[in-house]
């Protein structure tokens, strides 16, 4: 019955508004530099005025001014003067419109109609979808966002500023770094070296984290995610695909307390454990630090719920544990192709949601036993040369062998670790010193080297 109403309503359009713009366009030469920012051919409900209108944006491309006598030619040249209903409607449009002064609002009435015939397009497609059981219900929800973003991204007006409108703010902007005395305009992983050499993690970056296992890119990240949601408040979402939420919620408060991790595990700890504990606990509560703990997941989840922390939580930071992990929903494709699939759709939705998103990958065995002892390079990202080139910045975690195991460390505790910046497509790569504390499974930068 519904879908029978439904197919029976003509679609949203204003054929007033589609002639007034048209008129407007035909009376005033600079009208179509408005018109242009708001409407496409296919914008257009009446064919004759998308004939109409597309003939006037092929004169604006040619540099020639359109008016009735012109628009009339260039519809006989293409041979569409008599879909466009003929020269004597082409003249008809101009006594539609009084002026030109109004075109912003008649186009911004097209593409509203313009804009409702798309989504009721989209909602049909995905109704039809939804009712054939064939269909993966996460594909077509992972379909359905993208049709939403998409139309928006379409519907970006087009706009420009007089450089005196924008030199205040920039001034403004230079000043209050000047008087902040911060080197970071991203958002700040809390080691200050490596802040400096890339200013913070910058929105819509796609972030790289590799080092062979056991080195602590997990550690690392949640390093990074504590200095961000606990000490700064800024939120942070962390992906755990390979430990479950319990486990770091053990190490962030290992961390955070300072208590080695053993006596969580055991119970073993001092009175004065407790309080700390507790103290570090209370913290860690008050962070706007948010979870996903999803062993095998889908790429299409991740979207999803990374759209859903950014739209809900205003999250502005994205940690994943770890890239290789995470399944393409094309089970049958090469495992690098997947890989590269996964690389170029988290690329794409740190743009898309406008934040930067790191993401921990594996390296090769071969970058161990290099005799420079440099550390690992790009060439050694493990499954797919796409990793390196989707990066926007890659940073790779390394110490010598021997120092692997904390148990042979003889250093008072902590362990020195290389953080090497080997890409960074806007700034200088380099190497940072570190020290990892293995006790409380945590990072810090050198010049902090005993735990607060």
């Amino acid at each position: 019955m519904a879908q029978t109403v439904l197919k029976d309503k003509i679609p949203p359009h204003n054929d007033d508004a589609e002639k007034a713009t048209l008129g407007a366009l035909l009376l005033d030469e600079d009208a179509i530099s408005t018109a242009i920012q708001y409407l496409r051919p296919v914008d257009f409900y009446s064919n004759a005025n998308r004939r109409v209108y597309n003939a006037i944006l092929s004169l604006f491309n040619e540099g020639r001014k359109a008016d009735i006598i012109t628009v009339v030619e260039e519809l006989r040249r293409t041979g569409e003067l008599d879909g466009a209903d003929g020269a004597a409607y082409v003249a008809s449009l101009t006594n539609v419109v009084p002026t030109a002064a109004n075109i912003d609002y008649y186009a911004r009435i097209v593409q509203d109609c313009s804009i409702r015939r798309s989504l009721i397009r989209a909602a049909g497609e995905i109704t039809a979808k939804s009712f054939n059981e064939s269909q993966d219900s996460r594909l077509i929800l992972e379909e359905t966002q993208q049709r939403i973003f998409e139309l928006t991204d379409e519907r970006q007006t087009l706009t420009f500023r007089p450089i005196k409108d924008i030199i205040p703010q920039a001034i403004e902007i230079i000043e209050n770094r000047f008087y902040a005395k911060q080197s970071y305009t991203g958002v700040p992983s809390g080691f200050e070296d490596l802040d400096r050499f890339t200013s913070g993690f910058q929105p819509s970056e796609l972030i790289i984290i590799g080092a062979r296992p056991s080195i602590g890119k997990t550690a690392l990240a949640l390093s990074m995610a504590a200095n961000i949601s606990i000490h700064r408040k800024i939120a942070a979402a962390f992906f755990t695909l390979e430990m479950s939420d319990m486990a770091l919620a053990h190490r962030l408060i290992s961390a955070e307390a300072n208590i080695e991790s053993n006596a969580l595990r055991t119970g073993y700890m001092k009175n004065s454990d407790l309080q700390k504990l507790i103290d570090a606990a209370g913290k860690i509560y008050e962070a706007p630090l948010y979870i996903v703990d999803m062993p095998n997941m889908k790429l299409l989840d991740l979207r999803a719920q990374a759209r859903r922390l950014r739209a809900q939580q205003k999250v502005e930071i994205i940690f994943i544990d770890y890239l290789t992990l995470i399944s393409s929903e094309n089970t049958q494709m090469q495992r690098h192709e997947q890989v590269a699939e996964v690389s170029r759709s988290l690329k794409s939705l740190a743009r898309e949601l406008s934040i930067p998103i790191v993401t921990l990958s594996q390296v090769k065995r071969e970058a161990e036993g290099k005799r420079d002892h440099s550390g690992p390079g790009l060439a050694d990202l493990r499954e797919s040369g796409s990793i390196e080139q989707d990066a926007d910045l890659v940073i790779f975690l390394h110490r010598e062998r021997e120092l692997k195991n904390p148990e042979e460390d003889h250093s008072g505790g902590t362990i020195p670790t290389d953080l090497i910046i080997a890409k960074q497509r806007n700034g200088p790569v380099g190497t940072i010193k570190i020290v990892f504390h293995p006790k409380y499974a945590k990072f810090m930068p050198l010049s902090r080297e005993q735990p607060a």
